[in-house]
This record gives structure tokens, C-alpha cells and sequence, in this order.
């Protein structure tokens, strides 16, 4: 199929509108088919449940153009299990997980021509999502939702691509003990968007949050799980019951064990060892990794060895890897990698 005429190279994070997307609705205690629409606009009573009691959850995923030239995502079944789980803790009717992958497959099948070329550093960006749809005015979980899944070719999440970055240490709570932070919810990215105005304005480009209870542990930044590399090269990242559980991240570690044969790690990170990591990274689906070079703690700097000109030599290794995998350059894990045919 022949691409669009766009210039990949020079995409940013953002959306660019294409042609089709999926929609399946739930009602009357079911899911209905599903199907393609090339209507991109979503119709709502105003009182539906999703604007008044922010009932609503998405997903981020990925297809890319293999160096082969094939068209593939990476790890869909892992987004589904993630939204089936939000969906639950959000009194939703979960998707269902199989109708997910088909959904996303096809999906990327219908805008091919979007899937940026290989080695253009840019992929096509997938969103699923689901609402409540229904009017609500009592508070009290819809009856009625709406799945959707539509798709946008993207550049570099950060703009700097990837140029170590500077974060704070901020004063909000990213996420309650018991709370929803486990979850993709919407509710929890409304909530740092002002904690990010105000880093952005301070000229930080992400925060760095600690956990609620004690404020002495890290857990992430707003939107990635953060990786950090010990002096004798072990791979160790935060475990906490309120961080969101990143496939990015858990695929890094596996790369790191079995690829790399390096030491890996999940466990509570307290902030005061922070200091003493050599190399320090952001993970997420949108940027897979970005390289932090500095953490500003109120005035007080920690400045990584790795410095502020590039990656760390394990965290390019890592990122090398997984790119690797994702571009067909390397063997990937049994499962990992779906062909869209």
C-alpha cells in the first residue's frame, strides 16, 4: 500500500486525523459486533455519565513498519488485559480481550497507508478508550458505554528526542494508597496536569512523584514508570501498588535479564538512594525510553553520571534492544510481536 504523503521526520507528539477507527457499543448488558467508522466524532447527551462523573479509561499502544517492511504491534494482549483490569476497578464492563486484539488489528489494517515508513522515527500511535455514554446525574456507575480505538502517526513523545531530561521532585500527589494510580483512568491524568503546567513553567521537563503515605519512596512521573541503573550495572525499577503496571517497563526487564544477561530488579526505591544510581530513565509506550540526566529536589540537585549529553551506556542498550525488537532487527519473545496481514 502506498504511504501518505506526510513528512514523517517531522511529526510531532500530536494528532493527525485518519481515515477509519473502531466503535463497539454496550447496551442492554452487552457488548454489540463493533465495527469501522470513519466518523470521528463522538455524539453525547449532556448529562452522560462520562461528563459528569469522569467515568472513563484508555489504553496506548503502537504499530510499526519493520525493517522487512512488515506492519506489527507490539504486545497488544498486555493493553487488554490492562484495560479489562481498569475496567473493573471502574465498575465498567470490561472488553473483551480477544475483540480487543482483533480491534486493534484491524484498526491498523484500515489506515496502513498512516503506519510511518521504516526509519522514519515516527509509528502510529493507538488509543483505545471506553465511556460511560448514558445520562447520569445520581452518582453511580453508567449503563451504557461506548468502546473506541482510533489512530494517529507520531513523532518523538519529547521533543528533544533523546536528550537527557530534567525533572522535579513535585509537591502533589500523583496517586492515593488504595487509590486508582494501578489503573489507566482518565481521572488520574487530569489530576497532573497542573503539577506539569507548573514544571514545564519552572523549565523542568517532567515530575518526579513520591508516594502519598510517606513521601520518601519514588513511584513515577505523570505519564511513565521510571528505570533507574545501580554503579555495578544492575537494571532496578519502583514497586508500588499504586504504579501504573507499564508494559514498556516489564518488557524492559526481560530484555534486561535474557538479552543482556544483566541483573534486574522491581522493588521499593526509596528517594534518598536516588542519589547514588548511575543512570536514571522515563519508560512508557509514547517514548519507550528517555534518559533523565538530572532530578532538582526544591534547589537541591542530583546530577546522574550518566551526564545531560546522552543516553547511559545500559539504558542506550536497553532502548536499542527493545526498538530492536519492535523494528524486526532483532528475535523477539514468543507472542511479542503481532503481524497485522
Amino acid at each position: 500500500m502506498e504511504k501518505k504523503d506526510l513528512d514523517w521526520a517531522s511529526l510531532g507528539f500530536g494528532y493527525v486525523q485518519t481515515e477509519q477507527r473502531y466503535v463497539s457499543n454496550f447496551k442492554d448488558g452487552k457488548w454489540d459486533e463493533g465495527g469501522l467508522t470513519t466518523d470521528a466524532n463522538v455524539v453525547l447527551n449532556e448529562c452522560a455519565g462520562v461528563l459528569q462523573y469522569a467515568q472513563t479509561c484508555f489504553e496506548g499502544l503502537k504499530a510499526y513498519t519493520t525493517e522487512d517492511g512488515r506492519i506489527v504491534t507490539f504486545r497488544p494482549d498486555l493493553n487488554a488485559e490492562r484495560m479489562y483490569n481498569t475496567a473493573m476497578r471502574l465498575e465498567m464492563p470490561p472488553f473483551p480481550k480477544d475483540k480487543f486484539v482483533e480491534a486493534v488489528k484491524a484498526v491498523v489494517k484500515a489506515n496502513a497507508a498512516y503506519v510511518p515508513p521504516y526509519g522514519s522515527g515516527a509509528t502510529l500511535y493507538l488509543r483505545p478508550y471506553m465511556f460511560g455514554s448514558n445520562p447520569v446525574i445520581g452518582v453511580k456507575p453508567a449503563t451504557e458505554y461506548q468502546f473506541r480505538i482510533f489512530c494517529t502517526p507520531v513523532g518523538p513523545y519529547f521533543k528533544g528526542g533523546a536528550k537527557p531530561l530534567t525533572l522535579c521532585v513535585s509537591d502533589f500527589d500523583r496517586a492515593a494508597p488504595h487509590g486508582t494510580g494501578n489503573i489507566k483512568a482518565g481521572l488520574n491524568y487530569a489530576m497532573s496536569l497542573h503539577p506539569i503546567v507548573e514544571a514545564h513553567k519552572a523549565g523542568y521537563a517532567e515530575n518526579m512523584y513520591l508516594d502519598a503515605a510517606t513521601r520518601t519512596k519514588v513511584e513515577e512521573t505523570g505519564g511513565a514508570n521510571f528505570l533507574f541503573v545501580t554503579k555495578d550495572g544492575k537494571v532496578v525499577t519502583p514497586k508500588s501498588d499504586s504504579i501504573l503496571p507499564s508494559i514498556t517497563r516489564r518488557s524492559l526487564m526481560i530484555v534486561a535479564r535474557e538479552y543482556l544477561g544483566l541483573e534486574a530488579e522491581e522493588r521499593e526505591i526509596h528517594f534518598d538512594e536516588v542519589k547514588d544510581f548511575a543512570e536514571c530513565g522515563l519508560c512508557g509506550t509514547a517514548a519507550v525510553i528517555s534518559p533523565v540526566g538530572k532530578i532538582v529536589d526544591h534547589g537541591k540537585e542530583i546530577c546522574f553520571p550518566s551526564g545531560m549529553d546522552e543516553m547511559g551506556p545500559i539504558t542506550k542498550k536497553l532502548y536499542e534492544t527493545l526498538t530492536g525488537i519492535q523494528m524486526g532487527r532483532i528475535n523477539p519473545p514468543e507472542g511479542w510481536i503481532v503481524e497485522i496481514d
